[in-house]
């Protein structure tokens, strides 16, 4: 069946290219390529195709520092670093979890969960190496295990709600561990 391909199905809307860095060196050339002429070749045809969308491109790596090692190519890199901007990852801006929760309640098609306080804490506490993916993945299985439509710290895997357990300093560290063994 013939297909549009992807520029050309955004029309002149945008199309988003996501995890740029895990891109073959070789698939980079003909991006590239596609980038500057505006123009795709369908699989099958021998002739070019124009395209109108604009193009945003995402990654969690440094392009930059990936093109000066010869891993990205520097051409491509600068193509698409028309207008840089750089999103803190999610540990970085915890102010901006409890709106996430409520995003991904109402993403879900349910209510927005009440969410204990100490549940909350230990969200903004931990610190989202997976960002907000991760978070998104551990609301899904909180809002499944979830009591009456509230979330509470048991819901919670074990590493998200030891993020909000109170620090101890080596003496008090030390001494706990003296009266368990």
């Amino acid at each position: 069946r013939r297909r549009e391909g992807l520029l050309r199905a955004a029309g002149s809307g945008t199309g988003f290219l996501d995890e740029m860095a895990e891109l073959p060196l070789s698939a980079q050339a003909k991006l590239l390529r596609a980038l500057e002429s505006h123009e795709v070749q369908p699989l099958g045809s021998d002739a070019s195709a124009a395209f109108e969308a604009r193009i945003v491109a995402a990654t969690n790596r440094d392009l930059g520092a990936a093109a000066r090692e010869g891993r990205f190519r520097e051409d491509l890199y600068y193509r698409l670093n028309v207008l840089h901007i750089r999103l803190p990852p999610l540990r970085e801006r915890p102010e901006d979890i409890p709106g996430l929760v409520a995003r991904h309640a109402v993403r879900a098609g349910s209510a927005v969960p009440a969410v204990a306080p100490e549940a909350l804490r230990a969200i903004c506490l931990y610190p989202w190496r997976g960002n907000a993916r991760e978070l998104s993945n551990v609301l899904e299985r909180a809002v499944i295990l979830a009591d009456e439509g509230r979330i509470d710290l048991d819901q919670l895997p074990e590493d998200v709600r030891e993020s909000a357990a109170p620090r101890l300093s080596l003496p008090e560290a030390v001494d706990r561990f003296e009266r368990a063994h």
